[in-house]
């Protein structure tokens, strides 16, 4: 599959909510892209905040993501029921430059495309890296992001298997198709736009049912 680097997407999932927070807030990375972010559009009145950007071996800025709603933390949700809280609703909504395969800039390699399953794909580990099992001992919790980030990325490479679904959102006010799947930790779901970028985006707490994207028109108001 033509994807960006499965490095990146399984260094941000094992570092998990721990590195979350120290993370995000700046946007001078997001000023950097060549390429429009997209958040949820303005039906959505919550909270909105920053995440983190991905880059290239060259440094060129490749994807990013934007929180809506609560800001998530990786729990297990086992022990959350039994502590009587109330689970996070959130919705994450990544974005993806378009592009192929390609040089580096400075000429010593070559750089994946993306495409849809890179959006899914990363959608994917992005809510692997907030949950684990409920019956399973923190301990475990790297093996068993391991074996999740894998299957993240074999159902990504399969978008037209039986897992996924097609569910359409809005665009920029525009109708357009999304794959979809649910899981017990959540939902993914995976799509392209006009300007040039994919999108994906997860969350839980939140349904993805009704849900409409929007370009940024200045992410330095985030900052």
């Amino acid at each position: 599959m033509e994807t960006t680097s499965r490095v990146d997407g399984q260094a941000s999932v094992a570092e998990g909510g721990q590195q979350f927070a120290a993370a995000r807030r700046t946007v001078d990375g997001y000023l950097l892209a060549p390429f429009p972010w997209y958040g949820l559009d303005e039906a959505f009145t919550g909270p909105r905040w920053l995440m983190q950007v991905g880059m290239a071996a060259d440094g060129a800025v490749e994807h990013g993501s934007i929180g809506h709603g609560d800001e998530p933390s990786v729990r297990n949700e086992h022990l959350a029921a039994a502590a009587n809280e109330s689970r996070e609703k959130f919705a994450v909504v990544v974005t993806v430059a378009a592009s192929p395969s390609r040089r580096s800039a400075d000429g010593t390699g070559l750089l994946e495309a993306t495409s849809v399953s890179s959006a899914a794909w990363l959608a994917g580990v992005g809510l692997l890296s907030f949950t684990w099992p409920g019956q399973m001992d923190h301990s475990l919790r790297d093996d068993w992001l391991d074996q999740q980030t894998e299957t993240a990325w074999e159902l990504a490479d399969d978008l037209a298997g039986d897992v996924w679904s097609t569910l359409s959102l809005p665009v920029d006010g525009v109708s357009t198709p999304f794959h979809y799947r649910e899981s017990e930790f959540g939902w993914v779901l995976a799509g392209s736009t006009s300007e040039g970028v994919h999108l994906g985006a997860y969350g839980r707490g939140m349904s993805a049912y009704g849900l409409g994207f929007a370009m940024i028109k200045d992410i330095a108001e985030y900052a």
